[in-house]
């Protein structure tokens, strides 16, 4: 008998009518017209009837900040709303902050996460602190969070690796402890040199330990901040094509289109994947502009046009450097097309596998999609396509994880009560 059989569902590729059989945690057929028959159902402990909605797996964070979610006002505002006085500000919260509290924090974001059908999310956590309080906070939090959602750990020297006393230190013992990813932030480091040292330093110990690599780099609007270059060059060097990431790579907004024409074909040799994250890129970045303001999101369509994959990020939630953010990763989707000008259908979809299948593919996820093998993981969607829910924020009706429901949302409706016009509003497009 099969766990869980899903009816009547579309899936993002268009497919309609699909039935979903799940069994011990994994998706065991995905075909056509699977239970529509409702007098020769396979049979199932549990029948969800999708009813013609949208089927996805679940949302993917590449990009975020656990450690410092929903600490916003401590111990102050971010007045000025820069990157910097973001970092001041959160080195001014450090000395304060406790295991528990960290915890808690990151256990109540968990569960906004899979309200809203993210299961999947890779973390950054800063090791600057000799106590790595952050770094133990939140390999609990990792374990205890598993059953419904995977957090993936990155080793984040925040104040700079070689700026940092003790950082490099620091961010081998959070290895030793279980953080998974390496991570940098070249551009923060005291000069130009330093920050390609510590790209290549930090490489060196990746490929070392065969771990992946994850940097915040060029997150600035100075287009001489070029750390991706060497980024890239390191990745060919050290024979790592497709385990290294370059995070936000504002700088690219701010570069000459030539220089850009010799970048592109090196982030391809070494397969290099890009995080972008729109929600915050457009806020932080411009800020010393006048007019005109630059929009500070990286090149994300001729990244893809390259055959980079490139996903895109929430990284913040109120903290020290965006006080809004609810988890909901088809805002995040909507700010990247908007930003990024991706309105084609075709670049709009784009925009849907930024936050499934791309980051899916960065995090190295085993077994993700909606495929006979790969895990039950998926939520139930009110729209009929992908260009639907990101326009609807969709609600998630259901969502699942190894075929067990996790969450439910109640449907979005509208009650009118105007004379001669129908009693509720669909705002879904039937096609």
């Amino acid at each position: 008998m099969l766990d869980l059989l899903v009816r009547r569902a579309t899936l993002p590729d268009g497919r309609r009518d699909v039935g979903i059989a799940v069994q011990d945690g994994r998706i065991v057929e995905v075909r056509a017209g699977l239970g529509a028959d409702t007098q020769a159902l396979p049979p199932a402990r549990d029948v969800l009837d999708a009813e013609g909605w949208l089927v996805s797996p679940p949302f993917v964070d590449a990009h975020f900040h656990m450690d410092s979610t929903l600490s916003y006002g401590l111990p102050r505002v971010n007045a000025s709303g820069t990157l910097l006085e973001g970092i001041a500000l959160w080195g001014e919260l450090k000395p304060q902050l406790t295991q528990q509290a960290l915890a808690e924090r990151a256990l109540a974001y968990c569960d906004w996460a899979v309200a809203k059908g993210l299961l999947a999310i890779r973390s950054h956590v800063d090791v600057c602190d000799e106590r790595l309080l952050a770094a133990e906070a939140l390999l609990d939090v990792k374990r205890r969070v598993a059953p419904y959602l995977d957090l993936q750990l990155v080793a984040f020297p925040q104040d700079g690796v070689l700026r940092s006393p003790g950082a490099l230190t620091n961010l081998k013992r959070a290895l030793a402890m279980g953080v998974d990813v390496v991570g940098g932030i070249p551009h923060f480091e005291r000069t130009m040199a330093d920050g390609a040292a510590s790209v290549r330093l930090l490489c060196e110990l990746a490929a070392e330990q065969g771990r992946l690599v994850d940097m915040h780099c060029d997150e600035s609007d100075d287009p001489l901040s070029r750390h991706v270059e060497t980024l890239a060059a390191e990745t060919v060097r050290l024979g790592l094509p497709g385990r290294v990431t370059g995070s936000h790579l504002t700088s690219m907004h701010s570069m000459d289109n030539y220089y850009v024409s010799k970048l592109l074909p090196l982030l391809a040799e070494a397969r290099l994947n890009v995080v972008a994250n729109p929600l915050i890129n457009i806020t932080l970045q411009g800020r010393h502009d006048s007019y005109p303001k630059r929009r500070g999101m990286t090149r994300v369509p001729e990244q893809l046009a390259a055959g980079l994959t490139v996903a895109f990020g929430h990284d913040c939630v109120m903290d020290p450097w965006y006080s809004l953010g609810s988890a909901d990763m088809l805002e995040v989707a909507s700010m990247g097309l908007h930003v990024a000008q991706m309105t084609s259908r075709a670049a709009m979809r784009q925009c849907f596998d930024a936050v499934t299948a791309a980051p899916a593919r960065i995090l190295q996820l085993e077994g993700y999609g909606i495929e006979a093998g790969c895990h039950a993981d998926f939520v139930l969607l009110q729209a009929r396509e992908p260009l639907e829910a990101i326009r609807l924020r969709a609600a998630r009706l259901a969502v699942y994880r190894r075929g067990r429901r996790v969450a439910a949302t109640a449907p979005a409706t509208a009650t009118l009560a105007l004379p001669g016009r129908p009693a509720s509003v669909d705002f879904t497009l039937q096609r």
